[in-house]
């Protein structure tokens, strides 16, 4: 796999616009993988994840009138459902 393909958490940080206490969140709550680099502790994430990442909008979906919200095409958990006050 290109090198180009997998980017360090700085740079995984810049394309997602998040810090890195919340790309580790992501990857503790299995939205995103990390993978080993060799023998190095250091962490990369594949860029196309990432990228599939960014088009998730968490709140698009209306509640349905029987008080039980749509259930994501994705499968993932909306956003307001996990994320903190800030």
């Amino acid at each position: 796999m290109p090198d180009s393909d997998f980017l360090t958490v700085d740079e995984a940080c810049d394309l997602l616009g998040v810090k890195k206490a919340t790309l580790y969140s992501y990857v503790s709550r299995g939205l995103v993988k990390s993978y080993k680099q060799g023998i190095r502790r250091q962490r990369l994430y594949n860029r196309a994840e990432l990228e599939a990442l960014l088009t998730v909008r968490p709140g698009e979906a209306e509640p349905a009138e029987t008080g039980v919200e749509a259930e994501s095409e994705t499968g993932l958990p909306r956003a307001d459902e996990w994320v903190g006050d800030r």
